[in-house]
């Protein structure tokens, strides 16, 4: 029998490990914490965002980082049968706006053991509390090293381990460093879908202030590398939320001097959003501006705009001019940012960088340097905006390196 070894059990070990599980293999998954996919209950706010319903061409273009290697894995697995999967073990799912697949019940936990469940009723053991310290190979066996000094012996190992975000989950970088140990290159590791810090310092004062329904668009000297609509957080050192997260995505290898594009009204064209502060002021004559655009914003971001527009906030509607009225006109459909930095990798949802893809076989996630050693999930150079596009990166390479690993010697 074939013995299968999986470092690490989050969504992509667990998927590996079921689908290396046969009756001619013999399939453990080892994991340092004490209960599988810790980082799995992080996602979506603790809803676990299972994957995106995006059609492939769709789907691949929310992958800024190496895409075309997934195309194999993504044609093995994808994102319909990950959902049949999970509601197969009795956790029905929902689809939210863009195409975003969460459990019924807001989950992550019932997710989880879904992943579980279904690689364990196929015969895979779990073993927590359990970190591997070192991989040698040994003629044709892998010789995994664990923390407490004991030895085990594998015909093949799938490293599965994550990447360096989150580390209190487990994420330390351990799999790039096995990587690294067999000869593989691991490209540089920078946080991806992470809080930006800017140059600006006004943000600070509208710390915890959610923004919903505009624009965000991202630029990079003059190459606009992402916009979009949705909800973003101002927070004491710049800003975060959904919107900025995946707009990191598209600047992570060199976010500095980034310039970020805030379009506070994106449903109102300029000239259709300068008639209405004209009919706003009409309406509040005698006001100060700060009380009389008080229905275009929220109260705390009025100074600021108006502050970005030139505009005294102490001054009457009685002496607003048109030349002022554009200016408000454009600071309110272009609230600029420069980016500074991005935030640390420990706060970064998922890690750019990873195990350089051209020494991975794509069909197979097998290393093409060492025989029967893989590589699925984060620790892979493969990354993705949000949106449940990373965790489907996660179960396709894991079905991909779990299926290629149960064929026989």
């Amino acid at each position: 029998m074939k013995r299968i070894a999986i470092i690490g059990a989050g969504p992509a070990g667990l998927i590996a490990a079921a689908f290396a599980k046969t009756d001619n293999t013999g399939v453990e998954v080892f994991d340092r914490n004490e209960k599988a996919g810790k980082k799995l209950y992080l996602t979506g706010k603790g809803r676990c965002n299972i994957t995106n319903t995006a059609p492939l061409e769709e789907f691949m273009q929310k992958i800024p980082r190496n895409p075309r290697f997934l195309f194999s894995a993504f044609d093995g697995f994808f994102n319909n049968d990950i959902i049949d999967l999970i509601e197969a073990q009795g956790v029905p799912t929902k689809t939210e706006r863009g195409g975003r697949v969460f459990p019924t019940s807001d989950k992550s936990s019932d997710v989880i053991k879904a992943l579980v469940r279904n690689a364990e009723k196929k015969g895979v053991q779990i073993t927590l509390h359990s970190r591997v310290s070192s991989i040698r190979k040994e003629g044709e066996e892998f010789v995994l090293t664990f923390e407490n000094g004991t030895e085990r012996r594998f015909d093949s190992v799938i490293i599965a381990t994550g990447g360096s975000s989150y580390p209190s989950t487990g994420s330390t970088g351990d799999g790039y460093r096995f990587a690294k140990a067999f000869g593989h290159t691991v490209t540089e590791i920078r946080p991806s879908l992470v809080s930006l810090i800017t140059e600006e310092k006004w943000p600070s004062e509208l710390a915890g202030l959610s923004l919903k329904n505009v624009t965000l668009t991202a630029y990079k000297g003059k190459k606009q590398v992402y916009s979009e609509l949705g909800e973003m957080l101002f927070t004491h050192t710049g800003v975060s939320g959904p919107l900025v997260l995946s707009a990191s995505s598209g600047i992570a290898d060199d976010p500095s001097g980034a310039v970020l594009v805030i379009d506070m009204k994106p449903a109102l064209d300029e000239q259709t959003l300068e008639a209405r502060i004209l009919r706003d002021i009409e309406a509040n004559k005698h006001k100060q501006m700060k009380n009389a655009i008080m229905g275009l914003l929220p109260s705390r971001m009025v100074p600021i705009v108006l502050s970005l527009a030139g505009i005294d906030p102490e001054k009457t509607t009685d002496s607003f001019t048109k030349a002022e009225r554009r200016s408000l006109v454009s600071a309110l459909k272009g609230v600029k940012l420069t980016v500074k930095a991005a935030s640390p990798i420990e706060e970064a949802i998922i890690t750019r960088g990873g195990v350089a893809v051209k020494q991975i076989d794509p069909k197979t996630m097998e290393s093409k340097l060492v025989p029967e050693l893989y590589f699925a999930g984060e620790v892979i150079d493969v990354d993705a905006c949000t949106g449940g596009f990373n965790l489907q990166i996660a179960y396709s390479t894991g079905a991909a390196a779990g299926t290629a690993a149960a064929r026989q010697i």
